[in-house]
């Protein structure tokens, strides 16, 4: 099992939208995409207006297999319009659950 952190680093103010955008995807990733237990957090420290989505995964395989192909979904697409202009950067971690 491996869990896995997209942390975003939204643009000043706009978090809360990052955060409204990811609550109307999270269903689709874990129906079509596998995956379970997820969760969606914003900073009480650190970095200012930082998201972090966090996931557990069983086939990586699968994960970058289906994040080449995330956009595919017409109703995604229209959920994640305008995402790009909420974001200034970000990072992925994967681990591993022993």
């Amino acid at each position: 099992m491996y869990l896995i952190r997209e942390v975003f680093q939204a643009k000043p103010g706009k978090a809360g939208a990052l955060v409204k955008m990811f609550k109307a995807a999270m269903p689709h990733f874990e129906k079509t995409e596998g995956m379970k237990n997820s969760k969606i957090m914003t900073d009480a420290t650190g970095n200012y207006w930082t998201v972090v989505i966090q996931s557990e995964m069983e086939d990586m395989g699968k994960f970058f297999t289906d994040l080449r192909g995330a956009t595919a979904s017409d109703e995604l697409k229209e959920i994640m319009k305008g995402y790009i202009d909420l974001v200034e950067g970000g990072h992925r971690e994967i681990f591993v659950i022993e």
